[in-house]
């Protein structure tokens, strides 16, 4: 296992970072941790200190990794949503982009030699996706904001990360589970609504947009698997540069994923498409699917949770939010 003594996390009070903190905290007891968060920000894992900073930010964030000197930097900020970036796309390139830079820029002066895991997205590929299963190889031909934000980001950390440092990519394709907002997220949101439902605090008809669709859906806690094993074998990875596919391999329509929550709801409910869920045809693509063999034999990566593991782990904790409105 890689050895780190000061490991750097941003986004660590977000959905993806809550879950990965607790991981890291446990393989590296002995590490110094710290999450950078903005000034009045969410909490953090109590395992890790909080270092108030912006990556947009520069003055701030140069002294931050100045005086911290991080060694691994586990870099999951951004702008996480399609939806978001579909409507916003200028903030989306200032998140995914600029913050990006501020960072390496950062790095390369004072901390050259760090490791940095950089969560990207599926989304880079996509017209690439409509002639199948995407490898890392396959050309970057992303249709919106969000992607394109993405892939520009990728290709920069490659180029102004100093040449001592290695740069690990992670490809994730959609994935859920606890604390996923139900804003522009679509089986959080099902999930809150059917919870909402079983309550009382919502009539029995349950928000939708387009059900035909096909996504490849990981369980975030397969996600954060992947992630903690790259990073623990970061030192025996290929290259300076290393870029993986996080995914199953295997689509799933929404349609079905959401009949897959019905069957463990506690009430029946009703079905609307509400035209404002629905995303512009030229950007929805049919399907997504990812080929992950490169990282099954990098680090022996495979999901471990079900799809219907997933869904129950989603709807029990948005079962407990609503129990803990009564």
């Amino acid at each position: 296992m890689a050895r780190y003594e000061r490991i750097l996390m941003t986004g660590g009070a977000g959905f993806v970072g809550s879950h990965l903190a607790p991981l890291l905290a446990a393989d590296y007891q002995e590490a110094r941790r710290a999450i950078l968060t903005l000034p009045g920000g969410g909490a953090v894992d109590p395992a890790w200190e909080a270092l108030e900073g912006d990556l947009l930010d520069v003055e701030t964030l140069e002294r931050t990794i100045r005086e911290f000197q991080p060694d691994l930097v586990a870099h999951l900020a951004g702008q996480a949503s399609i939806g978001h970036a579909l409507r916003a796309g200028e903030a989306t390139w200032r998140a995914n982009f600029c913050g990006s830079l501020n960072l390496a820029s950062a790095l390369a002066r004072h901390a050259p030699q760090a490791v940095t895991l950089f969560s990207s997205s599926a989304s880079v590929y996509g017209a690439s996706l409509k002639d199948g299963p995407a490898q890392e190889e396959t050309p970057l031909r992303p249709l919106d904001a969000y992607g394109r934000s993405k892939a520009a980001a990728e290709a920069m950390l490659g180029d102004v990360l100093g040449p001592q440092a290695r740069l690990i990519v992670l490809r994730p394709v959609n994935h859920t589970g606890p604390r996923q907002s139900p804003q522009n997220f679509v089986l959080s949101s099902f999930a809150a609504q059917i919870a909402a439902i079983e309550a009382g605090r919502q009539a029995p008809r349950l928000k939708v947009g387009d059900l035909a669709k096909a996504r490849d859906f990981l369980d975030v806690r397969d996600v954060v698997a992947a992630y903690r094993a790259l990073i623990a074998h970061a030192d025996s990875l290929p290259g300076r540069v290393s870029c993986f596919n996080v995914a199953s391999g295997a689509p799933i329509a929404i349609g079905a994923l959401l009949e897959g929550l019905r069957a463990l709801s506690r009430r029946p409910f009703e079905i609307e498409v509400e035209t404002t869920l629905l995303r512009p045809s030229a950007v929805d693509l049919p399907s997504v699917a990812l080929d992950a063999g490169k990282l099954r034999e990098a680090v022996g990566w495979r999901p471990a949770h079900s799809t219907q593991d997933m869904l129950g782990a989603l709807l029990d904790y948005w079962r407990s939010v609503e129990a803990a409105k009564a």
